[in-house]
């Protein structure tokens, strides 16, 4: 294993400065052009691209360490059980959790508030009952919910928000009473990049016993999270999000709530013993992992982490700062361009619309310049319908970003608006 592991390591230290150049050399896909143009990659919130790091890591376990894991006695199983559990651990350290049992692997953050809807939501929510979401969450922290609320007669309330994409916190407060049972959230919105106070979220629900989830696919690859200080109960993320494949990510829970929760999927590997007649349960994070995993994805996250132990975090959250400071007013500078969610806190993403003319018509042209944005409602329409649009372009920044990019980006829209002009 350790021949192995060095063959994977890598070997600069964390950066003292951040060098945008020399980062973009590990992102082998950065290399490429797009209809004879550069590639400007611009779709980050949807998935970020993968450092050679990460695909040499992949690489290496179907070539050297392919096996199944925890059955096996064998020594290939015992290599690839080595490095999945391996890879938990580095979680548990990413996120702070104070167990790694309590870092349970999904294939994103789709499944894992799933696994909490099922596990926690369906056995011990019932009629009557009230769940809190907001008005700027992406449809996989609506739909589960409302599914609950469905089969059990539950009642889901919506945190409003104003006109710059902000969540009115007094509304919230007002909406927290006896009858609430649970409170799902994002931490920042894919849609319009808004970053919510999720600390005093978390603080008021508490207050009247409510465990609260948060929805960190967008949160966890550009700013430090700890789940500790922050004191949630659950909160899930994607590792195709931060620089990992996809089909890998995390759900993590507190160990007492988990403990008290239903799995998810029965099957194999999350059961200590069966018989036709009764059926005990693993213990975490087994419990909730049934069947064969994505081994080389979750191996592929632990990679991923690695490699972003090895830039200064700060220094790259400086840098996508700047990048959408910079954005934001190139693009707010051309006639026609309105930016939607405006709001004070905000982080990567860059929603805009342009008068009288289609997202995906914007998104069309974009393309031929080799520029990656997403056009659509981004798994977002309720937010869509708040803002009466029926669709946003939405360019979304990484740290390999550039402000060159952005230029191009921005010439490349004042082209859009001459064209439909």
């Amino acid at each position: 294993m350790a021949t192995i592991e060095k063959s994977v390591s890598i070997e600069r230290q964390v950066n003292t400065g951040f060098d945008v150049q020399r980062i973009r050399e590990d992102f082998p896909v950065l290399r490429q052009t797009v209809n004879g143009k550069p590639l400007v990659y611009l779709d980050n919130a949807a998935s970020s691209q993968v450092p050679q790091v990460v695909i040499d890591r992949g690489s290496i376990y179907l070539e050297d360490e392919h096996s199944n894991i925890h059955r096996g006695v064998h020594y290939l199983s015992q290599k690839a059980t080595t490095a999945y559990e391996g890879a938990r651990e580095k979680v548990k350290r990413f996120i702070n959790a104070r167990e790694s049992r309590e870092c349970i692997f999904v294939r994103g953050a789709t499944e894992g508030i799933n696994l909490v809807m099922h596990g926690y939501g369906r056995k011990f929510i019932g009629a009557g009952d009230e769940i809190i979401i907001s008005a700027m969450e992406h449809h996989a922290n609506i739909v589960p919910w409302q599914m609950l609320c469905e089969e059990k007669g539950a009642r889901l309330r919506v945190i409003p928000m104003n006109d710059a994409g902000e969540l009115l916190l007094d509304e919230y407060d007002a909406l927290l009473n006896e009858r609430t049972k649970f409170v799902a959230v994002t931490h920042v919105s894919n849609a319009l990049g808004t970053v919510n106070p999720i600390k005093r979220m978390i603080d008021q629900a508490h207050k009247y016993g409510v465990p609260v989830l948060i929805d960190g696919a967008q949160g966890v690859p550009h700013m430090l999270v700890d789940v500790q200080d922050l004191d949630c109960d659950f909160y899930a993320f994607s590792g195709h999000k931060m620089f990992a494949p996809t089909g890998s990510g995390v759900v993590y829970g507190k160990a007492a709530l988990l403990e008290t929760m239903n799995p998810f999927q029965g099957g194999g590997d999350m059961i200590k013993s069966v018989t036709f007649e009764k059926t005990i349960y693993g213990d975490l994070p087994n419990k909730f992992e049934a069947g064969t995993p994505a081994i080389a994805s979750q191996i592929g996250l632990g990679a991923a982490i690695d490699y972003l132990h090895t830039i200064d975090r700060k220094q790259a959250a400086a840098h996508e700062d700047e990048l959408l400071r910079y954005a934001t007013e190139k693009l707010s500078a051309i006639e026609g361009v309105r930016i939607i969610g405006t709001a004070r806190e905000k982080l990567s993403v860059l929603s805009f619309v342009i008068d009288d003319i289609h997202p995906h018509d914007i998104g069309t042209i974009l393309d031929q310049e080799g520029i990656a944005v997403r056009a659509g409602h981004h798994c977002a329409q309720p937010v869509m319908q708040r803002f009466n649009v029926p669709a946003t372009a939405r360019a979304s920044f990484a740290f390999y970003n550039t402000k060159e990019e952005v230029d191009v980006l921005a010439r490349t829209i004042e082209r859009v608006v001459e064209i439909f002009s």
